[in-house]
């Protein structure tokens, strides 16, 4: 059929039932739709309800009105190139768990200030470039020892590395592009098995932080430019690649991408992106793209 609509429960909660994807179907089939039988994709975490004759963005919001109140993850989309070939990530409460500059400013003994600067910014309430440089500038003195101790602390997303692998075994390219700091993104891509990553640079002057941060700065528009290039370099259309973020600075990829998710986003964001992943975690991802169980590349 033309069009799939993809429920997603989180994992090893056991909310998705044959029950809740029926009443999904009969909340589409009400509007009109044509809708096949549920295919599951995962038993009782995730499925394909196949649909046509109604917009997807109709069959969404019906489904999401029959489902209200149940922590499910809906999306809707074209059945036709949904799995793609380029996967362009944020980093900070997207790949990784947290705000790795909220965690260094801890040890500076101003994770609150800043964390409320970063939240500001990350729903769009300030100038992301402006922010940045406000928030290095307050780490000026902090010694160089101190990244690699919030590197320590910094955590995987749950589903990280399993959305990595399994793109990337099924011929994907992986990039990790953040608006943090280069010093953890070569970690972070590193050990998850990125391709490629891309950060801002930390000026370091004689062992401490000197509270500025290389010119250009890394941006949204920067964000975008890259995956526009990184598509471009790899011959695929912008429709091919899937974007996922949580940040304001991230919205603009999310909009150009074929597959756009706010993950775990900030209001604005969720409000804005066509794809929004609420309650799965990152392995929500394959199940947009119909991947099925037996294909997901596991990983400890």
């Amino acid at each position: 059929m033309e069009h799939v609509l993809t429920v997603i429960a989180p994992p090893g909660s056991g909310t998705l039932s044959r029950a809740r994807l029926d009443c999904a179907r009969e909340a589409i089939r009400a509007l009109g739709a044509v809708a096949a039988t549920p295919r599951w994709l995962k038993e009782g975490e995730a499925a394909d309800i196949p649909f046509e004759d109604i917009a997807p963005d109709a069959a969404e919001a019906a489904a999401r009105q029959a489902l209200a109140g149940e922590a499910l993850d809906l999306v809707s989309q074209a059945a036709t190139g949904r799995r793609k070939k380029l996967l362009v990530a944020d980093m900070d409460s997207t790949i990784v768990v947290g705000e790795t500059l909220d965690e260094l400013a801890g040890l500076a003994g101003l994770k609150e200030r800043i964390a409320a600067i970063t939240a500001r910014a990350m729903n769009g309430e300030l100038d992301f470039t402006a922010a940045l440089r406000e928030r290095v500038a307050m780490l000026k003195g902090l010694p160089e020892s101190a990244l690699a101790e919030t590197h320590a602390r910094i955590a995987p997303m749950p589903g990280a590395a399993t959305l990595v692998a399994t793109m990337r075994g099924h011929g994907a390219y992986a990039a990790l592009v953040s608006g943090g700091f280069r010093y953890f993104t070569g970690r972070v891509a590193a050990s998850l098995g990125f391709d490629m990553d891309q950060g801002n640079e930390l000026i370091i002057e004689e062992g401490t932080l000197a509270g500025r941060v290389a010119e250009p700065i890394l941006d949204k528009d920067a964000k975008l430019a890259t995956l526009r290039h990184l598509a471009a370099a790899k011959g695929l259309p912008l429709a091919a690649a899937l974007a996922v973020g949580d940040g304001a600075n991230d919205l603009p990829m999310l909009q150009a991408a074929g597959l756009g998710v706010a993950y775990r986003a900030k209001p604005v964001v969720a409000a804005a992106a066509r794809v929004r992943i609420d309650h799965g975690d990152l392995t929500a991802l394959l199940w947009a793209q119909g991947y099925t169980a037996g294909e997901i590349v596991a990983q400890p």
